[in-house]
C-alpha cells in the first residue's frame, strides 16, 4: 500500500504510509494544494495515515510553510504530535535577526590571526595541564611519530647535507684563493653549518615533510569529524594529538641536526682534500674554529624551530575546513607558515646572539 492524497474544498487527506519510501510521488501534489489554499484555513487530516515518520512529519511542516497561514492537523496521535514539535522546534525562527558578515578580506584576516593566537594559547594551557591527562598520551604514537620524523627523513637529511657542504666549498674556494686563503674555507663552512645552515636546513626539511604530514593527517581528521569525536568523549585533542607531535619532533631534531652538520664537514672535505690540503689540516681548521658553543646554539635553534614547525603544521590540520580541498589548503598552510617562522626565528636569533655576543 502506497501513501495516497485527497484534496477537498475544505481540506487536505494524507493517507497511508507517510515514510520516505511512500511519499516521494504526492509531494508536488501535497505543496500544490497547500498553496492552492492560501487565503484561509488548511485542514490536514492524517487520521488515515498508519505510518508517519520524520519524512512524513516533513512534508507535513513543508504544506505548512507553504501555506503560510493557520494550519489545523486533524487525525493526529500523541505520538505523531510530540514528532512534529520536535522538528518544529529544530526549525530555523525566522523572525532571529540576520547577522551581515565582515567583508571576505577583513574576516580573513583578523579569523587567522585569532585562530593562531587561541590555538597557542590552547597548547600553552594543555602543557601546563599535561601531569593531570597524562592517560591521555600513547607511547606507540610517540614512538611512530619519531620514527616518521626522524629516522625516516635521515637519508634526505645525509643527502642534502653533503651536497651543501660541497657547493659552499667550491663556492667559497674561488675567492679566497685570491688571497691565498684556500685553508680556511673550513673555518667558514664549519661555522656556516654549525651556526645557521644546519639547523636552517633540517627545519626547512621538516616543514615539507613532517610539517604538512601532520596537517594532512590532523585535517583529515578534522573533515572526518573524529577530532569533535575525541571533544565529545572528554579527551583533549591538544593533548593527545598536539604534544606528542611536538615532543617527538623535538626529540630527533637535535640527531638530524648532527646528521647535517656531520654530512655537510664530510662534503667540504672531500672538496678541500680534491684541491690538494691533506685531512689532518682540514680538521685541526674545524676544531680550532668551531667550538661547543657554536655547536650547541644551533642544537638549540633548531630545536626551537622543530617546535615551530611541528606546531604550525597540527595548527593547519585542526583548523582545516570542510571537503578534501581543505586537506590540501592546510598541508600548504603549514609548509609556508613553517618555513616562514623558521626564517623569522632565525633572524629573532641572529640579532638576539649578536646583542649578547655569543
Amino acid at each position: 500500500m502506497s501513501a495516497s492524497i485527497s484534496v477537498s474544498a475544505d481540506s487536505v487527506a494524507l493517507s497511508g504510509p507517510l515514510s520516505a519510501h511512500g511519499i516521494g510521488m504526492l509531494w508536488p501534489k501535497a505543496i500544490r494544494a497547500a498553496r492552492a489554499a492560501r487565503g484561509g484555513a488548511l485542514v490536514l487530516d492524517i487520521s488515515g495515515a498508519t505510518v508517519l515518520d520524520t519524512t512524513g512529519a516533513a512534508l507535513i511542516l513543508a504544506m505548512e510553510q507553504n501555506h503560510k497561514g493557520e494550519t489545523r492537523l486533524v487525525g493526529a496521535d500523541a505520538r505523531a504530535t510530540e514528532l512534529l514539535a520536535q522538528l518544529r522546534a529544530a526549525l530555523p525562527d525566522p523572525a532571529a535577526p540576520k547577522i551581515r558578515p565582515d567583508p571576505p578580506a577583513k574576516r580573513g584576516m583578523l579569523s587567522a590571526a585569532r585562530t593562531r593566537i587561541a590555538f597557542f594559547g590552547e597548547t600553552v594551557v594543555a602543557l601546563m595541564a599535561l601531569p593531570a591527562k597524562l592517560r591521555f598520551l600513547r607511547g606507540a604514537d610517540f614512538a611512530r611519530i619519531a620514527d616518521r620524523a626522524g629516522m625516516q627523513a635521515m637519508p634526505l637529511v645525509l643527502l642534502l647535507g653533503f651536497l651543501i657542504g660541497m657547493i659552499l666549498a667550491f663556492q667559497s674556494a674561488i675567492p679566497m684563493r685570491q688571497f691565498g686563503a684556500d685553508l680556511y674555507v673550513a673555518d667558514l663552512v664549519a661555522l656556516s653549518l654549525f651556526r645557521e645552515l644546519g639547523p636552517l636546513l633540517v627545519s626547512v626539511i621538516l616543514a615539507g615533510r613532517t610539517g604538512s604530514a601532520f596537517a594532512a593527517e590532523l585535517g583529515t581528521m578534522q573533515v572526518n569529524e573524529e577530532i569533535a569525536a575525541l571533544t565529545t568523549m572528554g579527551i583533549d585533542p591538544e593533548t593527545m594529538l598536539v604534544l606528542p607531535r611536538m615532543a617527538a619532533t623535538m626529540l630527533v631534531m637535535p640527531a638530524l641536526v648532527v646528521a647535517m652538520d656531520i654530512s655537510g664537514l664530510l662534503g667540504m672535505a672531500a672538496v678541500l682534500m680534491v684541491l690538494g690540503f691533506p685531512l689532518s689540516a682540514i680538521a685541526q681548521q674545524v676544531t680550532e674554529t668551531a667550538g661547543p658553543a657554536d655547536f650547541l646554539l644551533g642544537l638549540f635553534k633548531g630545536m626551537v624551530f622543530a617546535a615551530a614547525v611541528a606546531l604550525i603544521g597540527c595548527r593547519a590540520g585542526l583548523t582545516a575546513g570542510n571537503g578534501p580541498q581543505a586537506v590540501g589548503e592546510a598541508a600548504t598552510s603549514a609548509v609556508v607558515g613553517g618555513i616562514v617562522a623558521t626564517v623569522l626565528l632565525d633572524g629573532l636569533f641572529a640579532v638576539i646572539f649578536y646583542r649578547l655576543g655569543l
